[in-house]
């Protein structure tokens, strides 16, 4: 977690780190927004690569043909 400056710099906000839920200087000086530092920033692109961010969905049957079966008829 990085430690942020005093006083902020003008049009600066203070957010919540999405990775370690601490304190981030949302600003152009901060080339990590919205994380607080590159080892968060790191670890949720690591997250995104290995594909572990997904929306869950609902697989049809391994035995129903292609395509939604609710539509067909």
């Amino acid at each position: 977690m990085a430690t942020l400056p005093q006083p902020l710099p003008d049009g600066a906000r203070v957010v919540r780190c999405p990775a370690c839920q601490g304190d981030s200087l949302y600003h152009a000086s901060n080339p990590y927004r919205p994380f607080c530092g590159e080892r968060c920033k790191n670890i949720d692109f690591g997250a995104w690569a290995s594909e572990s961010f997904r929306m869950p969905t609902e697989a049809p049957p391994d035995d129903a043909p292609y395509g939604d079966p609710r539509l067909q008829q």
